[in-house]
Order: structure tokens, then C-alpha cells, then sequence
């Protein structure tokens, strides 16, 4: 599933140190001629790519980022120290663009790859830089240089593995927040997400993967309806859906497996192939229940649909089942390719 993660950064260089101005002093020579050094460059800033780095969420709360500055030049010809460059490491796939022109300045695709974005300021000249057998009694210095300060817009294209599906308040968002570091606004009424959540789910080492929150689809969404259309079309791109469905939302068979054919429906009326992507259950809101109404509940809904495919009970409430699905979700993802090619 695609989606565009975007952030804006201030990005900031450094500035050059001042040129020192000095002359040269000792017991022997009281009025030697002119010895400040110069100063240092200012650090640039550069974006590199992180190999295991899937978002920019880093970069959410830290809108400005800047290099060091530059150090003065001191006496005795010696230059200042040059200020330390900023490297600032984002996730493969991430397209820079100037905030102010809309210029692009480049794409950042694979491991190492990496983009000046501000280039440091020039430091200033000490007044030894200027002294000739003309002049030996100089006071002239420059200061260093300002660095470049730009606005940045960051784009990421995010793959999702996982999608979660399902009608609105189904819980996709509380299950989402239940699995991962995620923090989606959830609320107890319909429509609570306006636009896709993505969360990483980590259950240990090389057990991780990326799960969307897709916003609730509704009866005629294919055809426009609601929030649906600006998303269908990224769901061919997921590798697995998780089909998220209100386990309480009713007693009988067919109110359960109606949430469960709308969203079939909306799927082959978008694009019939969307049927062809992995669809697995996750029955939630079991904490509402008894445990014999969830399995009386589970076992009519299954039956009505003819269902085959995994099927899971979880409570995003108060996690019970999430572990499970997420550990068969990893397992099944371990076997798959990374991203289908489907367009």
C-alpha cells in the first residue's frame, strides 16, 4: 500500500568564523608584523540514506536541524577549527524539495546515497592573509560567511505490508495503535481517521513490518462514496489485508457477515483483482462478549461466508490475540516477496 509520508524541515549550515586579527609579539620582537589566522568553515548539512530506516516520523517534532558553526582564527597563523557537518539520515525512497520554489533537488534511493542540502559559509580572513613586503602593519580582517538556510519539503513513498480494512468504527485504528508505536486518533464514533496511519510493528529481531490504517470504507466507495476512492487504489500494492470486523456488532450470522460483503463488494467494484490480495479476519471487540457469545459468533460467521482463510479473535481493548496475529502475520510475510508489482 503506498502512501506519502511528508515532513517540512528547516534546514540550517553553519556559519564561518571571523577572521582573527593579531600581530606578532615576543620579548625579542615587540612589533612584528601581522599573524591572525582565519577562520573556520561553517559544517554544511547533508541527508544520507539509513538502511533499516522505514519513516520520518524522527523528524516530526524536530522542525529545525543546523550544522556547527565555524571557530574564530587565533594568533600565531592558526586557522579556526571548521564546523562540525550535519548529517541527517532518512529512509530509502525519500524526495527532497525546496519548500520556498517547489524546485526538487533530488531523490535519496538506496544505502549511502547522500544530498548537500546547505552548504556552510566560508570562514573570514585573519590579517595575515592580507600582509605583503607593502604592508606590514595591517588591521584588516573579514568575518566568516553566513551558511545557507532553506525550507525543505521531505516525501516519502511508504509500502505498507499489512493493510488494515474494514467498515468504520470496526477498530482498525485501536488495533493499529494496540500493535504498534503508532498513536492514530481514536474515538467511539464513525470516521474517526481522515487519512492513512502507519505504524511499524516490532515483535523482535527481524520480526518487523509496516501496517496502514486505511481510512473506513462504506457502501459505495468504489464509486466515490466517503473516503474510500483516494485509497482503493493503493491496496494492490499490500501484501497482506487485514480485514478488520466488529464482533459485537451483532448476533446473527448475516448482520456479522454483511461488514465483511460491503467491503468484498467495494473491492471487485474498484478493481477485481484487489480480491486476489491475501484477506485474513480479525475479529474484534471480544472484550465486549462472553467467551461462549464470541465463539457461537465466530463460528456462524465463518459458516455464512464458507470462510477458509486464518481467521483471528483479538480485542485491541486490551490486546488479547494481537501477539498471535502479528507473529502469524510475520510468518506469512517471511515466505512472501517483498511488494507485489502490481500497478
Amino acid at each position: 500500500m503506498t502512501f506519502i509520508d511528508e515532513v517540512r524541515v528547516c534546514v540550517r549550515a553553519g556559519r564561518g568564523g571571523d577572521g582573527c586579527l593579531s600581530f606578532h609579539r615576543t620579548r625579542r620582537i615587540p612589533r612584528g608584523g601581522p599573524d591572525g589566522g582565519n577562520g573556520g568553515r561553517g559544517g554544511s548539512v547533508y541527508l544520507e540514506v539509513a538502511e533499516g530506516m522505514q519513516t520520518l516520523a524522527d523528524y516530526r517534532h524536530r522542525p529545525s536541524l543546523r550544522a556547527g558553526d565555524g571557530r574564530p582564527g587565533r594568533n600565531n597563523r592558526c586557522s579556526g577549527r571548521n564546523g562540525g557537518d550535519l548529517r541527517v539520515c532518512v529512509p530509502p525512497g525519500t524526495r527532497v524539495f525546496d519548500e520556498e520554489t517547489g524546485e526538487p533537488l533530488g531523490e535519496l534511493l538506496v544505502p549511502a546515497d547522500t544530498l548537500q542540502v546547505a552548504c556552510g559559509g566560508a570562514g573570514g580572513f585573519g590579517n595575515a592573509r592580507f600582509k605583503s613586503i607593502y604592508r606590514r602593519a595591517l588591521r584588516r580582517v573579514t568575518p566568516g560567511e553566513p551558511g545557507e538556510e532553506r525550507h525543505l519539503r521531505l516525501e516519502l513513498i511508504l509500502l505498507a505490508d499489512v493493510g488494515l480494512i474494514g467498515l468504520p468504527n470496526a477498530g482498525k485504528s485501536s488495533l493499529l495503535q494496540a500493535v504498534s508505536s503508532a498513536r492514530p486518533r481514536v474515538a467511539d464514533y464513525p470516521f474517526t481517521t481522515r487519512s492513512p496511519e502507519l505504524g511499524i510493528v516490532e515483535l523482535g529481531w527481524d520480526e518487523r513490518f509496516a501496517a496502514a490504517d486505511v481510512p473506513g470504507l462504506i457502501r459505495g466507495a468504489a464509486n466515490g462514496a466517503g473516503l474510500g476512492l483516494r485509497f482503493l487504489r493503493h491496496l494492490s500494492r499490500t501484501r497482506l489485508l487485514v480485514h478488520v470486523v466488529d464482533l459485537a456488532a451483532g448476533e446473527e450470522a448475516d448482520e456479522l457477515a454483511g461488514q465483511v460483503r460491503v467491503i468484498e463488494e467495494e473491492l471487485a467494484g474498484y478493481d477485481r483483482r484487489l480480491l486476489d490480495v491475501p484477506r485474513w479476519l480479525a475479529l474484534n471487540k471480544i472484550d465486549r462478549l462472553e467467551a461462549a457469545s464470541v465463539r457461537q459468533r465466530r463460528d456462524r460467521l465463518l459458516a455464512e461466508l464458507a470462510w477458509n482463510d486464518p481467521a483471528y479473535l483479538v480485542s485491541a481493548r486490551d490486546g488479547r490475540g494481537c501477539r498471535e496475529l502479528c507473529q502469524a502475520a510475520v510468518r506469512y510475510l517471511h515466505q512472501q516477496p517483498s511488494h507485489p508489482a502490481r500497478a
